[in-house]
């Protein structure tokens, strides 16, 4: 296949242009800027930002199947810099898509887009989307996943949404990285009573996860106009996988801990003040992450398993493995945000 990569420069997006570049399909990506280790894969790279609708023409031409999996990502910021990147930049690449006669687009959503701050136990595809949105990430994903569903068949594209939870494995440059820095710091509490399960997803099986999706995003499949949760298939408690990360760094577990309620209300008075005072940088606390650190998220990932025979390669405790020699060797360290 001729595919198209966007946001391939980021985490996951590199992991889903080296399985694609290892199974012999011609990869194209489309980032801000160019990078490395695209270029050691022998990756076309085109530089540019899905804000620019006329950017995003000549990315598409001569594609089969786009994975659109930049973004950007994070708890605290305006409205109109989510909703411009996730949202609009997604609608930019849809009519890109359907102009340059693209067959197949897989998004990456996030299962925050079901998120009203309250357990998710266990929950399938048909749970509704959030009611009420603690921040503006989910908002903006929930629109722009949207996007893409209604977007299925229309001049002859197939779309579909996958939503891993919470990707980790080396070479992340988001969730491992905040989660050192604040323990070196002093600045790790677990927030509530610690009885929180999760689900998460090692990068090289959300990257193969798309994949999957891809090769069965075909005429008459019920991939087509689909959302997908996939995850490790075996929910984890929180904080005890927290505690496990930091061993793996050499560092202490969490001893100290905040009540939800006293996390809640404490996340309110820094949006509050931090909108005030007009920072960009992002409180320590929000009631989005106090409820996300207290509360359960796991999901149903039978959808996925059937419909393209989705079920993750590699366990958590190899990755957990992986994830540990990357640290010993000065894996991931860097705290960026990349949207692609």
């Amino acid at each position: 296949m001729n595919v198209l990569v966007t946001g391939a420069g980021g985490f996951l997006g590199q992991y889903i242009a080296e399985q694609l570049v290892a199974r012999g399909d011609r990869v194209r990506s489309f980032s801000r800027q160019h990078h490395p280790r695209l270029k050691t894969l022998g990756v076309e790279q085109l530089a540019g930002d899905v804000r620019d609708p006329t950017a995003l023409t000549p990315a598409c031409h001569n594609i089969d199947t786009v994975f659109h999996v930049a973004g950007v990502a994070g708890i605290w910021g305006p409205w109109q810099h989510y909703h411009g990147i996730n949202t609009l930049g997604t609608a930019n690449l849809i009519a890109a898509a359907r102009r340059s006669g693209v067959q197949r687009l897989v998004y990456t959503s996030s299962p925050s887009v079901t998120f009203d701050g309250g357990h998710q136990e266990g929950i399938d595809e048909s749970a509704p989307y959030a009611s009420r949105w603690l921040c503006h990430y989910p908002h903006s994903k929930a629109l722009a996943e949207q996007q893409i569903l209604d977007a299925n068949t229309r001049d002859g594209l197939l779309t579909c949404a996958l939503r891993p939870h919470l990707i980790w494995g080396p070479r992340d440059q988001h969730l491992i990285p905040r989660l050192l820095e604040r323990a070196r710091r002093g600045q790790l509490r677990r927030v509530g009573d610690g009885s929180n399960r999760v689900d998460m997803i090692y990068v090289e099986n959300a990257a193969a996860a798309h994949l999957l999706a891809a090769d069965r995003l075909v005429a008459h499949s019920p991939v087509g106009g689909s959302a997908y949760f996939i995850s490790q298939g075996e929910p984890v408690n929180c904080w005890q996988w927290i505690d496990q990360i930091l061993a793996a760094a050499g560092l202490h577990p969490v001893t100290k801990s905040i009540s939800l309620t006293a996390a809640w209300y404490l996340g309110g008075a820094m949006e509050v003040t931090h909108h005030l005072l007009r920072r960009r940088a992002e409180p320590r606390m929000t009631r989005f992450l106090a409820a996300q650190l207290a509360m359960s998220h796991y999901f149903d990932i039978t959808r996925a398993r059937q419909h393209f025979r989705y079920a993750p390669t590699i366990s958590t405790e190899e990755g957990m493995e992986r994830l540990a020699r990357a640290l010993s060797d000065g894996g991931p360290v860097e705290n960026t945000r990349p949207n692609g």
